[in-house]
């Protein structure tokens, strides 16, 4: 389906998109300078028992899983502190004192929780490196070949069964609505369209809303998001429902099998719940990464700074989605497809788009 509307529509349009997302991005710096103006690093003093305060502190009152945690793994945060605490000397040096808040920042168990200082980064890899990457580029490279297309980051080809390939590594790169009317437009023949968006590590949501509104003809309840509101484990705006509007640009009216790992978060995993949404679609692969929730700063004394979810993101049955969304059908890329020299998930989709 290709839009007709003209170019001052187009215009208005643009301009309506960028004000919402205006909004949506001011409402929450205004709540996240709420919720940060409640911490001071100054209240805490430049000693390793100070910094671990802080530290304890921020997440206390700002982190938005803390609840949900205690539940899945039985976190006692109130332990975590005590336990943590007795491992603190006056003379311990900063790379100690480091290994020390990484390791209790680690007690949360999300990778999407960082400590970051001038030598180094804490951070918890448990997420991914516990799964299979189901991915590898050598694989991925010889579904291209040499003479794919290119528009902006994105690539794509028809593949030799009429089955377009449309791989999008990243939502950090920009491509415009021209760019997804000529890749649409150009793949209109194949019997079906297969999107790779393993190892996506995400980027700006505009861009991920961008490409999930080609598959849909109608406004659909996709989510919905809250804001921490205090200090509390639990406290939290109503959740506001959040919606995918259809493209006014060429529309993709065929089946779509949408390949995940692991290693598809933030964005990514954000635009994954908008395409399960979306008719005609399936998602094929491996548990996504999780991080939709949008991140929070914030400094400790000594001037090192923890970065974390603090808005959590649900998908329309209201199921959190900050740890992962499961795909409709789970594939695992084999080792004896990996010697012939195929990609098991690749082929799944296209038997699937064949059938």
């Amino acid at each position: 389906m290709i839009g007709n509307k003209s170019h001052k529509a187009d215009r208005l349009d643009s301009s309506y998109r960028d004000y919402r997302s205006y909004w949506l991005l001011l409402s929450f710096i205004i709540s996240s300078f709420a919720l940060s103006s409640c911490f001071q690093a100054e209240d805490f003093e430049d000693t390793p028992e100070g910094n671990m305060e802080a530290l304890w502190t921020i997440i206390d009152e700002h982190y938005c899983f803390l609840d949900y945690k205690r539940e899945a793994i039985g976190l006692d945060w109130n332990e975590v502190r005590g336990r943590y605490r007795a491992r603190l000397s006056d003379d311990m040096t900063k790379a100690q004192l480091f290994e020390v808040l990484a390791e209790m920042l680690s007690e949360l168990r999300d990778g999407h929780v960082n400590l970051y200082t001038p030598a180094d980064v804490g951070r918890n890899w448990s997420w991914y490196e516990d799964f299979p990457p189901n991915f590898y580029q050598d694989l991925q490279d010889a579904y291209l070949g040499t003479d794919y297309k290119i528009a902006s980051s994105l690539k794509y080809r028809i593949l030799d069964d009429n089955i377009g390939y449309l791989v999008c590594s990243s939502f950090a790169s920009s491509f415009g609505e021209g760019n997804l009317d000529e890749v649409l437009y150009g793949l209109r023949s194949c019997n079906g369209l297969i999107l790779d968006l393993r190892n996506n590590s995400g980027g700006n949501l505009t861009l991920s809303e961008r490409l999930a509104q080609r598959f849909t003809n109608e406004r659909r309840l996709v989510g919905y998001i809250s804001h921490k509101t205090g200090k509390g484990h639990n406290d939290f705006s109503t959740p506001k429902e959040q919606y995918l509007e259809p493209s006014e640009g060429v529309r993709w009216q065929k089946r779509v099998v949408v390949l995940t790992n692991r290693r598809c978060y933030s964005a990514t995993n954000t635009f994954v719940r908008d395409m399960k949404c979306c008719p005609q679609v399936t998602v094929l692969g491996d548990q996504t990464g999780g991080g939709s929730g949008m991140p929070f700063s914030s400094e400790l004394p000594n001037g090192w700074s923890v970065r974390f979810s603090a808005c959590p993101m649900y998908d329309a049955d209201m199921n959190h989605i900050e740890f992962g969304i499961q795909p409709d059908i789970v594939v695992s890329l084999t080792d004896e497809d990996r010697a012939r020299g195929l990609d098991t998930l690749i082929e799944a989709a296209r038997q699937l788009l064949l059938q």
